[in-house]
């Protein structure tokens, strides 16, 4: 299928989404929809793809950043309108077949496109049109068959008939055709326009079906297995419907791999995140991007997990984690914040309102309680006391901090960068660590305390005091 190429349909403005971005850039789990086409044309096995934009092209066209070719259709007079704008990208493949896809039907899937290029390729189809059988066909094309089951053509619902409307099979919008066999049938729809003397100047590629048929070349109606494949976005509650099935797509197969989910509640998995067995994903946890989830981990309630990597046997408890690394064992929360770029060690143990940053953490560290680590490298077995902190910016430049393997840093230490701390070193608590500390050392960097005894009775006592 490599030689064939994809047209994607993604010009129209989404008044109804009531957004200040182009609707195709709405997202599902994640994704914007445009994406979600794309990798179903990719996946199934097309690589050349031409994107035909609209409203707000230079934002689509932005967020492509160049990798697919763009045409954009200046005014918005239907769906076959739109296809004639891309006739120069159909010439230059006029002896493939063209994937036509909407942009705002974002659960059309790579196995629907495979099976039906190859139901195209094998009945040697003019056009292959993707259909699927709904429970409420209203608004929808109607796929009407003959007797035999043969497709005959597509009856829209301002003119079905009530015979007609009962059919719960429909258009989806996705389409196979021919290149050479399109070309001639976007002449065709001008033609039967003027022939008709329609009253608008829309065109749709519905119409082009008609002169297909017309010209008795062979046309098909490939019934997709999921009805999902139909499903368009409109305004903001179809989304939400859109990314309700999606997302329970998404545990389902995740469940059926070995994933615990006991409550679906706020839970979201992005499509791309792999999970391992035995692993529990709580209430409330959102798991984004490409992240990779080890076994028997135990992730959440409440936390957010974003293109890392979570080793075997985690707990993450109320955590938020972001482009970072956490190894084997490790137990985090609650109340942790992983920004970028960390590496949490093996058997760490942080929580109660910890932030991590740029930082690297050693096995067995433990970060117990309101410590902020920041552009740091921490090496093994550290006990990092409550309230620690590394000054890490001077509101210039960032520098880091190193501690060595065994350290002990007392309640309320302050790191000030850059500077290290060797092996087995001991802060005092309270104190503010401006300078290196060698190996086996005790830091003390605090005023010595002084106790002036009876000074309250030479005040006034306040309200408080009795």
């Amino acid at each position: 299928m490599s030689s064939n190429c994809a047209l994607i349909l993604a010009a129209g403005e989404g008044t109804r989404m009531k957004s200040s971005k182009p609707k195709v850039l709405a997202e599902v789990l994640f994704t914007p929809m445009i994406d979600l086409i794309i990798r179903a044309a990719k996946e199934g096995g097309v690589d050349n793809i031409c994107v035909v934009t609209g409203h707000q092209s230079e934002i689509v066209e932005e967020h492509l950043g160049g990798k697919y070719r763009t045409v954009k259709q200046e005014k918005r007079l239907g769906t076959g309108h739109a296809v004639m704008q891309a006739k120069e990208f159909i010439k230059e493949h006029l002896h493939e077949n063209i994937l036509i896809l909407t942009g705002d039907c974002p659960l059309m899937d790579s196995a629907t496109v495979k099976a039906a290029y190859e139901a195209h390729v094998t009945h040697r189809n003019a056009v292959t049109v993707i259909s699927a059988k709904v429970d409420n066909p209203f608004g929808y094309g109607r796929i009407i068959r003959a007797k035999d089951g043969k497709f005959k053509r597509i009856a829209e619902e301002k003119e079905a008939t009530q015979a007609e409307k009962i059919i719960n099979e429909v258009n989806s919008g996705a389409y196979w055709f021919s290149c050479s066999v399109l070309l001639d049938a976007l002449e065709g729809i001008v033609a039967m326009h003027d022939k008709k003397k329609l009253p608008n100047v829309e065109y749709y590629l519905t119409d082009a079906i008609e002169v297909i048929i017309d010209k008795g070349l062979t046309a098909m109606a490939y019934e997709a297995d999921s009805p999902n494949v139909v499903l368009g976005v409109n305004d903001r509650i179809q989304l939400m419907e859109v990314n309700e099935i999606a997302r329970k797509e998404v545990l389902f197969k995740n469940m059926l791999n070995g994933v615990s989910i006991p409550s679906m509640d706020g839970v979201v998995i992005s499509p791309d995140a792999k999970i391992g067995r035995d692993t529990v994903i709580l209430p409330g946890t959102i798991v984004k991007g490409t992240t990779v989830i080890g076994e028997n981990c135990t992730i959440g309630p409440y936390s957010i997990v974003e293109d890392s990597v979570i080793e075997d046997g985690v707990t993450l408890n109320n955590v938020h984690c972001y482009s970072s690394t956490i190894r084997k064992n490790a137990k985090i929360g609650p109340y942790v914040r992983i920004r970028p770029n960390c590496d949490i060690g093996e058997g760490v143990k942080a929580g109660n309102f910890v932030e991590f940053k740029n930082t690297k953490i050693g096995s067995h560290t433990s970060v117990a309680h309101l410590t902020y680590i920041g552009d740091a490298d921490f090496g093994s077995n550290i006990n990092v006391g409550c309230g620690c902190a590394t000054a890490n910016y001077n509101g210039k430049e960032k520098f880091r901090t190193k501690v060595d393997d065994n350290a002990f840093l007392g309640c309320s230490t302050y790191l000030v960068a850059p500077v290290n701390v060797g092996k087995n070193c001991y802060t005092a608590a309270g104190s503010v660590i401006t300078e290196d500390v060698p190996d086996n050392s005790l830091a003390i960097a605090r005023s010595r305390q002084v106790v002036k005894k009876n000074w309250i009775i030479k005040k006034k006592p306040y309200k408080w005091q009795k």
